[in-house]
């Protein structure tokens, strides 16, 4: 049984949209590789914790808290701390990937910053299978982030020099993320929400401890402006 059309078009555009996603990740994972080789961590290690965990952001983390020893509790919480806007994504996601079938599992293992951003944009034609678009979208950021990571974990055992600063790449690619979206909505609310709560939070939690505050304000501040949000929205449309 071939592939159909639909299949073919949707793997065409999700090739196209991807692109932007591929030249961050396989930077960034380049990034993470070497940063992984220069705290000693072997070289197959960046490119599995690629393919099996799959969070860019912790996975930056997780370099510091491998290296220092980290307790398997202070672990998870970080972890939870650093992912608990995929809370978010999953209640928002319900209804596109309600009718995936097989594709489901790997739909929400790989649901990322990038790839929530192009499931929620797409806007495919009657020709484009949308399932598949979302499941080819998916495969081909995961495919890009590990090709990055095993490209770096080679390129730090092979050369030698100073990485201070390339854990900050993660940091850019939020700030780019946020300023795309900033572009795209007109509705500003929640961005400012989170902006100026995450501000007041690191000023009196200090930034060791920050971050799980400011995401439970954050996550309570939403769900109390939740009906301005959505009446503003209907008055726009």
């Amino acid at each position: 049984m071939g592939i159909s059309q639909k299949t073919k078009r949707a793997f065409k555009c999700a090739l196209r949209d991807t692109v932007p996603v591929m030249i961050a990740f396989v930077v960034l994972g380049i990034g993470y590789g070497i940063l992984m080789r220069s705290k000693g961590i072997g070289w197959a290690w960046p490119g599995v914790m690629s393919l099996v965990i799959f969070a860019g952001s912790m996975q930056y983390v997780s370099v510091e808290l491998i290296s220092n020893g980290a307790s398997l509790l202070s672990a998870a919480l970080m972890t939870l701390a650093v992912n608990f806007r995929h809370l978010f994504y999953g209640v928002s996601m319900l209804e596109k990937y309600k009718n995936m079938g097989a594709r489901k599992p790997v739909l929400i293992f790989g649901l990322c910053d990038e790839t929530f951003s192009l499931v929620c944009s797409a806007d495919m034609p009657d020709d484009v299978s949308i399932g598949d678009y979302y499941l080819f979208v998916t495969l081909l950021n995961i495919s890009y982030w590990v090709a990055g990571s095993f490209t770096g974990s080679l390129i730090g055992a092979a050369l030698r020099f100073d990485t201070k600063g390339i854990d900050f790449a993660m940091t850019a690619l939020f700030a780019v993320i946020f300023a795309e979206q900033w572009e795209k909505t007109k509705d500003h609310i929640p961005a400012l929400t989170g902006l100026v709560l995450s501000a007041l939070s690191l000023l009196f939690f200090g930034s060791s401890h920050f971050l799980i505050p400011a995401l439970l304000l954050i996550t309570a501040a939403l769900f109390a402006e939740k009906g301005l949000i959505e009446r503003r929205r209907s008055d726009a449309e």
